[in-house]
């Protein structure tokens, strides 16, 4: 009989509504019978992509006797952490704090019935193996414990819930750059010169890191943060972190090369990314990044995107066959598909000569071989060789959707559908690619008409159903990706609709007593900790979108009271921008643009006359200029807005709420 999962909206949770576990989602009927019954809370966090997630639903949730151990002796709750990020950040901090060790998925926690954890660890095996306990032991000595030591789990939890109330802060100083070089520093510390990207195994991309040096080489004219960048970004579109023949980024890289990836493909990775792309096209000046833009773009709209509108979460990491089967190949299946000129091409580029790269039995493509170095090997025209690979990769794509297909979680959250936005928003204006601006232009309108309901924004969507009060990172998420979308083609209705989200997050997020936002909005349940995030995680923090978004609308608009609340945000966090600035560079990038306002540039003119002068300035790409064309026709703008009707187009540029004089030829705002 299926358990009280199978009445969720979440897909994870309806994973495991067949299970043998007396699953509970997470509410006040779980929670009061453990009060009742003064039972632990076994916690157990994960989501539908994930695969350890699924390892350990196989190996113990679906097993009967385990199953009988865990309904023995706890209250089992089962939350989708995409749904309820405010309860996984809340316990993975928690995770950190008992085991002095990072987290991830499946997390699985012990909670005595007022919701405070004990105990915890993230995958464990059902029997013992890879320097973990057995799970069915562990069991347990978790109840055993739990009824054994009460005194000694209550002394623990004092503590545990005074450092987690403690949260950030520390004292307020001078904003200054100080924290911008010292992040500088520490990025090229530990940058790795071979492969890109920062540290070691596993590697992930960090977009926020990558948006940061682009930015920071090209106010301070610094080559090597910007061979940071660029060397990242090209080793990254090489290796198998990209779907080499179906577009779109995976998860992270178990190695440091970027070979092979944890396969699931998520929404909110690959709209980052695509505005990190975006903006390296210009600043790295690299063609090729081209492809991998209008790659990831058709995998987005062509299997994340809901048919009513909006865009689903993401891709399983599993298929049948196990992880990655979907995507990995074995040389003889390529060669059964292609001609022999076409395997010779995409074998030595690919890496289909090699030894094996995934399991000691299959291959994952990546760029073994440069084109160019293949061609020459071969002695084929360079021209001829792009030709046999395009055709072989159509083929080997058509062969590969014959494959059983992950699954798909067909949740539409709001906060990553606004980093799609945004990242459309920015491939739309660079690659002048209009119909990907309307794309993103009607995810607004779908989230606009579906989840946002009397004044407020619903974090989630399944199925039609929108529940769940947003978090920070809808609202701020959605504010920035707005602000980009309003540069790519103005609609009175996107600045209207952001300056109702800036609203929102004023009235119900800010701390006004010590500056920053809440995770959560005042009306929300009352959990053991109410975080402010401050840290970048796979994730920019919402903290430091929030603070950049008000702060761009408020130079934008002239409205004083979001730069305030901006500049209080970052005041709150000054200790810890001061501690390690690299791990909050959402923050980073708003201290920048706080510390340098940007340049607003409103152009003002006739419809057919103001394409060019835009495109012109998008080509010039500098991070801290905002470009908004405003045809003539236009009625009803905000008074800051509002300049005289341009005769064919009028420029004016505006810093620190100062605007010049008309100008009338764009090569002077380029010179500005």
């Amino acid at each position: 009989m299926p358990n009280r999962l199978a009445n969720e909206t979440s897909p994870y949770l309806k994973q495991h509504a067949d299970n043998p576990v007396d699953w509970y989602p997470w509410g006040e009927e779980a929670l009061a019978r453990a009060r009742r019954e003064n039972k632990p809370i076994l916690l157990s966090v994960g989501y539908s992509a994930c695969h350890w997630c699924h390892v350990m639903a196989h190996e113990s949730f679906e097993d009967p006797d385990i199953a009988a151990l865990m309904n023995r002796h706890f209250v089992n709750i089962k939350v989708d952490r995409e749904e309820r990020p405010d309860l996984d950040q809340i316990y993975q901090a928690a995770h950190a704090m008992l085991t002095q060790r990072s987290g991830g998925w499946p997390l699985t926690m012990f909670l005595t019935p007022d919701q405070v954890p004990f105990f915890g660890g993230t995958y464990f095996p059902k029997t013992a193996r890879y320097n973990l306990p057995g799970f069915a032991g562990l069991l347990e000595r978790v109840a055993q414990f739990y009824r054994e030591h009460p005194d000694e789990i209550a002394k623990q939890n004092a503590s545990l819930l005074d450092a987690l109330r403690h949260g950030e802060g520390g004292a307020a100083g001078a904003l200054n750059a100080a924290p911008l070089e010292f992040a500088r520093r520490q990025l090229g510390d530990s940058f790795d010169p071979v492969h890109g990207g920062f540290g070691g195994a596993p590697k992930f991309p960090h977009p926020s890191d990558l948006s940061f040096l682009l930015r920071y080489a090209a106010e301070h004219d610094d080559a090597e943060a910007r061979r940071m960048a660029c060397l990242s970004l090209r080793k990254m579109a090489d290796g198998g972190l990209y779907d080499q023949l179906g577009g779109g980024f995976y998860r992270y890289s178990v190695d440091a090369e970027w070979l092979i990836p944890h396969f699931e493909k998520m929404l909110y990775d690959n709209g980052l990314l695509l505005s990190v792309y975006s903006d390296a096209y210009r600043a790295c000046a690299d063609a090729r990044f081209e492809r991998v833009i209008t790659e990831t773009v058709d995998w987005v709209l062509r299997e994340m995107r809901a048919p009513a509108g909006g865009f689903y979460a993401a891709l399983d990491a599993d298929a049948e066959g196990g992880e990655g089967a979907f995507y990995v190949w074995q040389p003889h299946m390529a060669q059964a598909r292609l001609s022999d000129d076409e395997y010779r091409v995409l074998a030595r580029h690919y890496g289909l000569d090699q030894a094996p790269n995934f399991e000691h039995s299959h291959w994952h493509l990546h760029v073994a071989q440069p084109l160019e170095a293949v061609a020459a090997a071969l002695g084929l025209d360079p021209a001829r060789a792009a030709g046999l690979l395009d055709s072989a990769r159509a083929k080997l794509f058509a062969a590969r959707a014959e494959r059983p297909a992950p699954g798909i979680d067909n949740k539409i959250l709001t906060s990553w559908n606004a980093l799609m936005i945004q990242g459309l928003a920015r491939a739309g204006a660079v690659l002048e690619r209009p119909d990907w601006i309307a794309v993103a232009q009607e995810t607004v309108d779908f989230v606009r008409g579906n989840l946002w309901q009397g004044g407020r924004l619903l974090a989630a969507c399944t199925d039609g159903q929108a529940h769940l009060n947003a978090y920070l990172d809808d609202y701020a998420f959605l504010l920035d990706a707005l602000l980009d979308l309003l540069q790519a083609d103005y609609r009175a209705g996107d600045l209207a609709f952001a300056q109702e989200l800036a609203e929102v997050l004023l009235a119900e997020f800010e701390d006004t007593a010590a500056g920053g936002f809440f995770f959560t909005g005042h009306g929300h349940e009352k959990l053991i900790s109410r975080p402010k995030p401050a840290h970048d995680s796979a994730m920019p923090a919402g903290n430091g979108v929030a603070a950049f978004a008000l702060q761009r609308l408020g130079h934008l608009l002239g409205e004083t009271r979001y730069l305030r609340a901006a500049e209080r945000t970052l005041q709150a966090f000054h200790a810890t921008l001061a501690r390690y600035p690299a791990a909050a560079m959402s923050l980073l990038l708003a201290l920048d643009e706080y510390l340098h306002p940007p340049r607003i540039i409103l152009l003002r003119g006739e419809r057919d006359a103001l394409p060019a002068w835009r495109d012109a300035l998008r080509r010039h790409w500098a991070p801290a200029d905002y470009v908004l064309a405003l045809p003539n026709d236009l009625a009803g703008l905000p008074p800051a807005l509002d300049k005289p009707k341009g005769s064919p187009v009028g420029a004016w540029v505006c810093q620190d709420m100062v605007c010049s004089p008309e100008i009338r030829e764009v090569g002077q705002v380029l010179g500005g």
